[in-house]
């Protein structure tokens, strides 16, 4: 891994007190049905080890600046659509932070309305997506988005969907990747980016990538030292224009670990560049470096 390159996050959190972190996820009570899962403060935290925790923080803006400053990321995507100390990020820091958006098609035009206003008022990047943690769920072509993606085309912002089995313990059906491949058929000009790993469909991944112009991959969700073999391969053959990085904090992973296992990944020398900002400058509409 080159080193000096500027950082482009395409996942990044309002780190919050443990307390108000457990808030976080009420929108899956409604889903999660096993007692396990209703234990957890975090409704995935099974899979990852030492999620970070906060007793209080003071300013959680300042802390995640400090943190973006710690670690050399030059800019990261954040969630604004139900934060207000995430609104106040972007408004205060608009080089360091870009706003994504939360769309929930079960609400009609209501949420494209919403998303026209999200992009008018703060400057919104992107449309956040996740197919099996909406209540109802909504497979990721089903006719319910095709109001949102067909407004993220006009507005020109991608949207991001969370692909694959997801880590809450909520049925997988509506991530299937294989459903990817009808909604970029329909909406060739659609930029979509997914989200958590695709797993276990890596390997189609891959060959829808490789098919559909707009579609690209982000590793949000996974340590580095877990990037799907077959999406490191694509990336260093035909798809390194196709790999955007995304980390994890603070919902999972800590940046400590990310960027510790993050030199050991298996990337050749031309792909660094563009899987930590490149991709993500031109793919969100960001400012060159």
């Amino acid at each position: 891994m080159p080193q000096g390159l500027p950082i482009v996050d395409a996942f990044m959190g309002i780190p919050v007190p443990e307390s108000v972190a457990v808030k976080k996820y009420e929108f899956l009570k409604s889903q999660l049905l096993d007692e396990g899962s209703k234990a957890m403060a975090m409704p995935a935290e099974y899979m990852f080890k030492g999620i970070p925790k906060y007793a209080e923080i003071d300013d959680p803006v300042e802390l995640l600046v400090s943190e973006l400053d710690r670690f050399g990321i030059s800019m990261s995507l954040l969630n604004i659509g139900t934060s207000e100390d995430g609104r106040r990020a972007v408004l205060e820091h608009p080089d360091r932070f870009f706003a994504g958006w939360d769309v929930d098609p079960n609400r009609g035009t209501e949420a494209v309305r919403d998303l026209e206003a999200g992009v008018r008022e703060f400057g919104v990047k992107a449309a956040i997506a996740f197919p099996s943690g909406l209540y109802p769920q909504v497979p990721i072509n089903d006719k319910k988005w095709y109001p949102i993606y067909a407004k993220c085309v006009e507005l020109d912002i991608p949207i991001c969907v969370c692909a694959g089995v997801p880590g809450p313990r909520v049925p997988f059906a509506p991530q299937d990747v294989a459903l990817i491949d009808e909604v970029c058929w329909y909406f060739p000009d659609l930029k979509l980016v997914t989200r958590h790993g695709c797993e276990p469909w890596t390997d189609l991944a891959a060959k829808l990538l490789l098919k559909w112009p707009n579609l690209y991959y982000s590793t949000s969700a996974f340590a580095p030292r877990h990037y799907p073999p077959a999406i490191i391969d694509f990336a260093n053959t035909r798809g390194a224009d196709k790999i955007i990085y995304a980390g994890y904090y603070p919902s999972g992973l800590t940046l400590d670990r990310i960027f510790s296992e993050l030199p050991d990944v298996a990337f050749r020398d031309r792909v660094w560049p563009k899987f930590l900002h490149e991709n993500a400058r031109r793919v969100f509409n960001l400012a060159p470096a």
